[in-house]
């Protein structure tokens, strides 16, 4: 076997399993679209409440459609040698490796406009239905408590929501589980807003993300190398 067939049938492999995994991913993401309780009860833990707190059903059907295309373009590419398919199976992973690293940078170096993006879509949202949509209330709750913060920035995200309307006070969260949780035991009480914890918990685990990112990248890069050289060699033939 020459050393160009080895790299197409590794690309036509390796895509494969993209493409697969992509089809999961949509599966998946469609199955918590239409049932997301039965998905919660199955797989319960924090991890999956809080991406339900930005819609984990449409997130992994984005997510997977992506995979989906980016496997179909490699691997059909390389095994029919299409120099099309080869150099938009490159671009499309291009465009997402430059966008990784815009997000990146955002986050990294601009985290203040971060936060205040977050907070001008999130705080809307939870001054209109913590405490009027169960789902949605249970959610927040479970991720407050999981990691002993209140809100997104703090105790003041839920002024004038329909549970503070009802109730007269703040999530327990807020006052650190102190009863009742009203303004001035929310404000003395230093509980972190969720979007700080969140990046605490980051810089906590800074070399496994690290790890993860530059794993991903490197396999980017790796696949972007691969399918220019199958379509250089096409040239040749």
């Amino acid at each position: 076997m020459g050393f160009f067939t080895f790299i197409k049938v590794m690309m036509i492999l390796f895509n494969l399993a993209i493409f697969l995994g992509g089809g999961a991913l949509l599966g998946v993401g469609i199955w918590v679209s239409v049932d997301g309780q039965s998905f919660v009860k199955i797989f319960g833990g924090i991890s999956s409440t809080v991406l339900q707190v930005v819609n984990v059903g449409y997130f992994l059907i984005v997510i997977g459609a992506i995979l989906l295309i980016i496997g179909f373009l490699g691997c059909y590419g390389a095994q029919k040698e299409s120099k099309c398919l080869l150099m938009m199976f490159f671009s499309v992973v291009l465009i997402i490796f430059i966008a990784e690293i815009a997000a990146a940078v955002v986050v990294l170096v601009y985290t203040s406009l971060a936060e205040t993006f977050l907070t001008a879509v999130v705080t809307p949202v939870l001054k209109e239905k913590y405490g009027a949509d169960n789902d949605f209330t249970q959610i927040w709750n479970l991720t407050m408590d999981e990691f002993h913060c209140c809100g997104l920035n703090n105790y003041t995200d839920f002024e004038g929501s329909p549970y503070y309307e009802q109730n007269k006070s703040f999530p327990p969260p807020c006052c650190k589980d102190h009863v009742p949780c009203n303004a001035s035991v929310a404000a003395t009480s230093g509980a972190q807003g969720c979007f700080d914890k969140l990046l605490e918990d980051i810089k906590t685990n800074a070399d496994v993300v690290g790890g993860v990112a530059a794993g991903i990248a490197a396999l980017e890069i790796a696949a972007m190398a691969v399918s220019m050289y199958l379509y250089c060699r096409l040239d040749q033939k």
